[in-house]
């Protein structure tokens, strides 16, 4: 009786714990992070007898969970590249819709203002229509500026983001901490895994994962380590290490993640940081495109300054005297920043200001600069190739900045940021309000002696844009050219006296320069013929610097490449920016979405193994009720075979 008794209460209890186990799995059957779970059972040791041995029944192993680290992490690993391109996606999407928009863009403003140029080259000397240029100015300015504030709002927005992902991980890290303590103490206190704990703390492993991109690692106690980056430790056991977002030490404008290590935070590579999650891919997002709009967009911004101002400036206003500056570009472009770490002691102060060919050799990228105190030689790094060049004196130029020492001295291992275009679209504003300053006219004018008794004719002549900046000073002086021959002739400055050249070659057509200009003789001379070049007096009806500032707006003064050499012009060079944009947008738009795919493949196939069927729970709740009814007979079975015996007299 006692063994049909035993068995019975065991099966008994094996249904009711099955019963239990499948009623848990439904109610769970809405829960994200819940492991179907289900009752394991061994056989009894039989006991042997004459007849052979008789079976014992079975009691309960252990209640286990459903679970595949292969495919748990599976899906971890495509959780957290999903979360990564959604939230590049996102970001950079922002500012797709502000550069490709048709009427908020950069494009139309360029156009309107040229526009204004070319009304001003078909009428100088109106006034009307220099006021609309300049208006045409003020409105690029403020497009340009405007354009500039909503990057500089999105590298805000992606701080505010940043700190708010930092929270989630330091919150996520610290719950897992705690559950470690649970997890261990409960499991050595019966010796079986609280699958409930191991859920929970799975769960908030999968959430962790999808702000910032782990590695996990079992221990022996049951408890998980948890890394990040290049293997900086978040969670050990139960000890908790934290992030957090502090100023970068080299950058101002900057906030970079750092990570918390005996009491002080400690820089992370950003880089090792961009490997998933959404952390990932707001940093990644930063680095490879929100800065590179920024550059973009402000050295549009200053080789247009600078190369509207060079050519303004070879002509000659409505005053009469030779052009000034139409736009303005702050001192802050392009900005070099000491690192925070720099000695302080007699620091090197270092300036950085634009040649005067900047325009054409400046290029996109920000570079770093650091200093040997060993070979007293500066090291420039362009960032976005890695291109090195070594600066043995200040001042130097490299593309289009020159950099010189201000003040104190270097330090062994000073380093410095400079950005060269970042703030252009910030700091350009139109320095002018005066319409009779923009220089349509020439600043000289030729003309063929009234004696002259030869076939030959002088061209209009032109300013050496080569001399730009400053012009010769002595460009407006009045110039004579007589020819002793009809192959040679002499140059005099009659403004100042003095004789410029003599005896010189006379070719047809070849170019004659001095003090500034170059002008061209055609045909053929007599003796004593004289050609002058001198001030353009009286010139308000003149078109011919005009026509030049139009030009630029179809000439190539920007380049594509780090070559220096003039590739593309204005418009072309932000079409390329938008352009650049525009392919990484849609890029990430279908990372995105296949990533999704992906995920919700690998999360079919873990839910297949680990996910609650309904139906086959409905049917494990008939299957354990008849196997507890059962049971329960076999109990009553023993019952009655036991008053049997007792009831023999």
């Amino acid at each position: 009786m006692a063994g049909i008794y035993g068995i019975g209460v065991q099966a008994l209890n094996s249904a009711q714990l099955s019963l239990l186990t499948t009623e848990h799995n439904i109610a769970n059957v809405n829960n994200p992070g819940f492991h179907r779970q289900e009752v394991l059972q061994e056989t009894n040791f039989a006991l042997p007898t004459g007849s052979g041995y008789v079976g014992q029944g079975a009691q309960i192993e252990t209640i286990r969970r459903l679970y595949s680290s292969f495919l748990d992490d599976q899906v971890l690993s495509a959780s957290s590249q999903s979360q990564f391109y959604d939230s590049y996606y996102s970001a950079i999407k922002q500012i797709d819709n502000i550069l490709a928009d048709p009427n908020a863009g950069l494009s139309p403003a360029i156009q309107d203002f040229f526009k204004g140029v070319n009304t001003v080259a078909n009428d100088p000397a109106s006034i009307p229509a220099r006021q609309a240029l300049l208006s045409g100015a003020e409105a690029l300015v403020s497009r340009l500026q405007s354009i500039s504030d909503r990057l500089v709002g999105i590298r805000d927005g992606i701080d505010t983001q940043l700190e708010s992902v930092i929270t989630n991980i330091n919150s996520y890290g610290a719950q897992i901490s705690d559950l470690n303590l649970k997890i261990v103490a409960a499991q050595s206190l019966v010796g079986q895994p609280p699958n409930d704990l191991l859920d929970q703390r799975d769960q908030l492993i999968a959430k962790l994962n999808e702000q910032i991109r782990v590695t996990t690692l079992a221990q022996d106690d049951g408890s998980y380590n948890i890394f990040i980056g290049n293997g900086q430790s978040l969670v050990v056991g139960a000890t908790t290490f934290t992030l957090a977002l502090q100023d970068d030490p080299a950058d101002l404008e900057q906030k970079n993640v750092v990570y918390s290590q005996g009491g002080s935070y400690i820089k992370i590579p950003q880089t090792a940081l961009e490997n998933g999650g959404v952390l990932g891919g707001l940093l990644s997002f930063r680095r490879n495109s929100l800065e590179g709009a920024q550059n973009a967009l402000g050295r549009v911004a200053i080789a247009l300054a600078q190369t509207f101002n060079n050519q303004n400036q070879l002509g000659q206003d409505l005053n009469g005297v030779l052009g000034a500056n139409i736009f303005s570009i702050a001192s802050s472009s392009p900005t070099i920043y000491p690192n925070s770490g720099n000695s302080s002691s007699g620091a090197a102060l270092l300036t950085a200001t634009l040649s005067s060919g900047a325009a054409g050799a400046l290029t996109t990228s920000n570079y770093t600069l650091q200093y040997s105190s060993a070979s007293s030689n500066y090291t420039l790094t362009r960032v976005s190739d890695g291109t090195q060049t070594v600066i043995s004196s200040l001042p130097s130029t490299v593309d289009g900045v020159t950099i010189a020492l201000s003040s104190g001295t270097p330090t062994n291992g000073d380093q410095w940021l400079l950005l060269p275009t970042r703030f252009g679209a910030r700091d350009i504003s139109v320095a002018t309000t005066d319409p009779n300053k923009i220089a349509a006219a020439a600043p000289i004018r030729t003309a063929e002696g009234t004696a002259n008794t030869g076939a030959a004719s002088i061209n209009l002549g032109a300013v050496n844009t080569a001399s730009q900046p400053p012009l010769n000073s002595n460009l407006q002086n009045s110039v004579t050219i007589t020819f002793t021959s009809a192959s040679t002739f002499n140059v005099s400055d009659t403004t100042l006296g003095s004789t410029l050249a003599t005896g010189v070659s006379y070719t047809s057509g070849g170019s004659i320069s001095y003090n500034g200009w170059t002008v061209a003789i055609s045909g053929v001379p007599a003796t004593s013929d004289t050609f002058t070049i001198a001030t353009n007096t009286g010139g308000i009806g003149d078109n011919r610097n005009a026509l030049a500032l139009a030009a630029l707006q179809t000439t190539n003064k920007l380049s594509n490449n780090t070559s220096g050499t003039p590739t593309t012009t204005y418009q072309g060079a932000y079409s390329q920016l938008v352009s650049s944009i525009g392919n990484k947008t849609r890029e990430s738009q279908v990372n995105s979405a296949s990533q999704q795919t992906l995920f919700n493949g690998m999360r079919n196939s873990q839910q297949q193994l680990s996910g609650v069927n309904l139906d086959e729970e409905a049917a494990n709740l008939l299957r354990f009720q008849q196997a507890y009814q059962a049971a329960a007979k076999m109990i009553q079975v023993g019952s009655t075979l036991f008053d049997t015996i007792l009831g023999i007299r």
